[in-house]
């Protein structure tokens, strides 16, 4: 989608700090980070939320999900972290593109604030 700020990143047409690629998914650092560790996990396909998320998908959402928590372990979250997807703008999304929030460093509190 070429107005998708996520889609721009996964073509390399804006800078990111990247934490991991493959062919299906691209995870960097957030410019905002809310904890010392805070990295997003998208799919390079541009899927707008999770509301719109087809049942051929399915893979992909299990493969970014392991990938993310995989990602967590080696940026040194042992001891935990927590893992957001935002859907639609009731659930706080900002960006239409379906992505993986994964913060950790520090312990988290409930509810998230």
């Amino acid at each position: 989608m070429s107005d998708c700020l996520f889609c721009k990143i996964v073509a390399g047409q804006i800078p990111s700090k990247k934490v991991y690629e493959d062919e299906e998914l691209l995870a960097f650092h957030d410019i905002g980070p809310k904890a010392p560790v805070h990295f997003l996990v998208v799919p390079k396909k541009h899927v707008p939320s999770l509301y719109e998320l087809e049942k051929a998908d399915a893979a992909l959402l299990g493969r970014l999900v392991y990938k993310a928590q995989e990602l967590a372990r080696e940026l040194g979250c042992e001891k935990g972290a927590r893992f957001v997807l935002n859907c639609k703008s009731d659930g706080g999304q900002t960006v239409e593109h379906l992505h993986l929030h994964v913060l950790g460093g520090r312990a988290m509190g409930w509810p998230p604030g």
